[in-house]
């Protein structure tokens, strides 16, 4: 009677995959099918609708918002409900049939294990063999090669070596599940040791209904043992099992060998109500996080930018580029030219000579000397000494090369967006108006770098960002150590850009409770960071700079950052000024404040007063060496010598040969005509 039952239901269910032909995506892996069917792969991630909305002020609080068409919020939800539609309908197709009880079986050279200990197939075994057949009949009748193995306390095969699939191997298979008995314990490592010698499998599905008498490590090394340098999936399952032991046992297996792996009980099918409420509260989820997001969430940022402070200590004092060249100008370094020809230099004699009743000139030095016009206007008689210059010249090109490394120096890191913060005492002005909104991770990054960089040697600073409303980080400035450096990061990452420029109330802020007094403290300074002119005249914002920062040592610099001006059908500043503009008033701001003014953009540096100096001094020292290589090669057209000199420019020779031509020529005085002493006596 028994036979007579499996007879029906398999005739009923051979009538129905008969006709039924494998689509190519029922054969992927959920992992494969996902390639072209994920939520990324459609473009219907949270971050893909985010692209397609516009940023926009809200004018009644100036906050920015994300606004979107509604049309493209009905496409983009009605894409995703297509989406959901069709993970339902995957997610009911894996759930029916063989694939529900064994999951999808991969490979063409399938060797399947089946446990047929006492506990897996004692009062289940009906339902055990009904699967079975099912599998066979739905997932395994499409497979090149089979191979067939229970296993009990020992181990039986239906074949020798895996077999061709056909006709007559499928209902063999089919005698031998219906023929399957109960065989004492549950040995796989036996049913392994023979299964694995068969190398022309490419997959092996173990079905076990009960623990397995050898431990997963010992399972797991030897299976890794035998399938070094093969590519072997294996496929475990777990069929009915009473206790957790076997799914734990049989899931850590499968991790361990990069397998996968699959749980059935009849039991336990409440995971598909789960799976249905992650997928419909996606779409949920996406209108409710929007309202939390801000515009600056979606902006590209630096590796690592919401991480802890790196704190840099500096190894050595930061000076001005000015206090600098006090001790590595030029003349600090005696190196000017007018110090080195200054011993060999003579003004011109000139005495009366009252037997002549005139002012005669000495002509010897002119006759055996150069001519040079000195630093004063005055022509002096110059004894030109050639070694002396060209090494010089040497020691000019060694300070030249030092300026350029000082300039690469000023050129990287936080010092090409602040320059260098030299005070000990420091307060930092953030310009965070609602036109910055595009650049706030530019200006979080900013302060990073300098915060990093900078600040761990001062005494006392403070931070204070400003757009229509002032936010300081403290009521008061506080000791710079790197506890409270690291607070003031986190406080930077929540800055949100909002109203305008406000810079008049944070400038009084910073020196009426920061800086209050001012007068009793050195070496103060304040750093603003701007991209643009304030709300406030600038007439007036010139006159209190320059009101407060006299008679102190107070300090004002401005780091302008130049953007890419503002789109007109966008968020429009209260004030504009074009570049060049901007740059002219927050220059006399900073000189009026005895401070520095150091203009930067996305690409470079393009103005900076701690440069600018520098390259006055490298220009300097050009100027000496070709002034250095005139004289001497004046000397050499006298003496008619013909010497090379290749420090010598063409155009200045040509100029100095033209001004010889061109000059005056001065008639020789007379011979005395007075009687000589000699004949007098």
């Amino acid at each position: 009677s028994q036979n007579k039952i499996f007879l029906t239901a398999i005739s009923t269910y051979l009538y129905r995959v008969q006709n039924r032909k494998m689509r190519s995506s029922e054969v992927q892996t959920t992992e494969e099918w996902l390639r072209n069917h994920s939520l990324e792969s459609m473009q219907l991630t949270l971050e893909d609708l985010l692209k397609k909305g516009n940023i926009v002020l809200n004018a009644r609080n100036a906050t920015e918002q994300i606004e979107f068409a509604a049309k493209t919020v009905v496409n983009f939800e009605s894409k995703l409900s297509e989406a959901i539609e069709l993970y339902h309908q995957r997610i009911q197709w894996l759930l029916e049939d063989s694939r529900k009880v064994f999951g999808l079986i991969k490979g063409n050279k399938v060797g399947l294990l089946v446990d047929v200990s006492d506990i897996s197939c004692g009062p289940r075994l009906f339902e055990f063999q009904k699967d079975l057949l099912f599998l066979i009949d739905e997932q395994l009748c499409y497979k090149k090669q089979l191979y067939f193995l229970s296993f009990g306390t020992e181990i039986s095969s239906l074949w020798e070596n895996p077999t061709n699939v056909n006709v007559r191997i499928l209902d063999e298979a089919r005698q031998w599940v219906q023929e399957l008995q109960p065989s004492g314990g549950c040995n796989l490592l036996k049913a392994l040791k023979k299964v694995l010698t068969m190398r022309e499998l490419n997959s092996l599905v173990l079905i076990v209904g009960s623990c397995p008498d050898q431990s997963s490590e010992i399972l797991s090394d030897y299976i890794q043992q035998c399938t070094v340098g093969r590519k072997l999936l294996i496929h475990t399952i777990t069929y009915e099992c009473s206790n957790h032991v076997p799914p734990a046992v049989l899931k850590n297996l499968a991790e361990v060998v990069g397998g996968r792996y699959h749980c059935y009980s009849s039991k336990k099918q409440l995971f598909l109500l789960f799976v249905f409420v992650c997928l419909f509260s996606c779409s949920h989820s996406i209108s409710k996080e929007f309202t939390k997001l801000t515009p600056a969430s979606f902006l590209p940022k630096p590796p690592k930018h919401e991480g802890p402070l790196v704190i840099q200590m500096p190894s050595f004092l930061a000076k001005t580029s000015a206090a600098w060249l006090k001790t590595n100008g030029l003349k600090a370094k005696k190196l000017s030219l007018y110090q080195v020809l200054a011993p060999n230099a003579f003004s011109p004699v000139e005495e009366f000579v009252p037997i002549l009743q005139k002012t005669v000139s000495s002509t010897l030095h002119e006759k055996a000397m150069m001519q040079f016009e000195w630093h004063d206007g005055t022509l002096k008689n110059v004894h030109v000494d050639p070694p002396i210059l060209y090494d010089y010249q040497k020691q000019l090109d060694r300070m030249v090369r030092t300026y350029e490394r000082r300039i690469d120096w000023l050129s990287i890191a936080s010092r090409r967006i602040w320059g260098t913060v030299c005070e000990r005492r420091v307060v930092i002005l953030v310009d965070i108006s609602v036109t910055n909104s595009l650049y706030i991770i530019h200006i979080q990054h900013s302060l990073r770098l300098l915060l990093e960089e900078q600040m761990s040697n001062k005494d006392f600073f403070n931070i204070i960002a400003f757009g229509s409303d002032i936010k300081s980080w403290k009521p008061e400035m506080v000791p710079s150590n790197p506890e409270n450096l690291q607070s003031a990061w986190r406080w930077v990452l929540s800055l949100q850009c909002k109203g305008s420029r406000n810079f008049m109330s944070a400038l009084r802020t910073a020196v009426e409770v920061d800086l209050k007094d001012k007068d009793k403290h050195v070496s103060q300074g304040l750093y603003l960071l701007t991209t643009g002119v304030p709300d406030q005249d600038m007439h007036a914002v010139s006159t209190y700079v320059a009101d407060v920062c006299g008679g102190c040592d107070l300090q004002l610099h401005v780091c302008l950052f130049s953007v890419n001006g503002f789109d007109p059908n966008g968020i429009i500043p209260s004030r504009y000024a074009n570049p060049n503009e901007t740059a002219s008033t927050f220059r006399e701001i900073a000189h009026a404040a005895n401070g520095r003014f150091h203009w930067f953009g996305e690409t470079g540096i393009y103005e900076s007063d701690d440069i600018s100096i520098i390259v006055s001094e490298m220009e300097k020292a050009v100027n000496y060496s070709q002034k250095c290589a005139l004289l001497v090669e004046s000397l050499k057209q006298r003496s008619g010598t013909q010497l090379v000199n290749q420090f010598i420019p063409e155009e200045g020779l040509k100029m100095l040969l033209k001004k010889e031509r061109t000059r005056a020529q001065k008639l020789l005085p007379p011979k005395p005509t007075a009687l000589t002493l000699a004949r007098m006596v």
